[in-house]
């Protein structure tokens, strides 16, 4: 049963929350307003709503889980979203990142590979306000039709970059996936400069669930 009432305490807690990923180094003001203003407790079971402004992962079911509020700033700091971009976010999860990213005036593709997370958040989603344009498949493969993107966030671990999601950025896009092992990634930025020129550049290690699917782990 959904909790879609946002209390005083709640507002605290995420005041609080706010200030603690503020002191781990997240600096964009925009970031922090929108992690300020989404209420990460309609995105859990309401058994679970008492640790929904703990700066921690948790599961959500079909494998998958709500990222760490740390990593959801960090990865759409890197990001660096302007009002207006198209972005694509693959792995919808929850829908908690995807709603960040909308409330910074993105337009929103998301992609999820289990087919009962991608209903369950649509309809979530939806019901909230929130309008993302949602797709249901292989998020590795990106969504070559709607290309190019402005920006493309991969909010699952990659053994590698995935060629497809580069061909679909932008000259002057920029992509931000964690790519390493099953357990442990590096969290990279790419931009493309040019058609065949890609500047890699490297930040901190993360744990994030596996990117399933033909240029993800199978």
């Amino acid at each position: 049963m959904l909790k879609l009432e946002d209390s005083y305490r709640h507002k605290g807690q995420r005041k609080e929350l706010v200030k603690v990923i503020k002191e781990k180094g997240i600096k964009d003001e925009a970031v922090l307003e929108a992690i300020n203003t989404l209420p990460r407790h309609f995105f859990f079971d309401s058994a679970l709503d008492s640790h929904a402004y703990e700066d921690k992962a948790f599961p959500i079911g079909e494998g998958q889980t709500i990222s760490q509020p740390y990593t959801v700033a960090f990865q759409t700091e890197l990001l660096q979203v302007n009002p207006g971009d198209k972005v694509l976010e693959i792995g919808t999860g929850s829908g908690y990142q995807g709603a960040i990213l909308h409330l910074l005036g993105a337009e929103v593709h998301t992609i999820e590979y289990q087919k009962k997370l991608f209903d369950r958040t649509k309809k979530f989603l939806t019901k909230l306000g929130i309008h993302l344009h949602f797709y249901f498949g292989d998020g590795s493969q990106g969504i070559p039709e709607k290309a190019p993107f402005d920006k493309i966030l991969v909010t699952a671990g990659a053994p590698v970059v995935p060629q497809s999601l580069l061909q679909q950025l932008k000259i002057g896009g920029k992509l931000v996936i964690p790519v390493g092992d099953r357990k442990n990634q590096k969290m990279l930025r790419l931009t493309k400069k040019t058609a065949t020129k890609i500047i890699q550049e490297e930040f901190e290690n993360f744990a994030f669930v596996p990117l399933l699917g033909a240029e993800g782990w199978r």
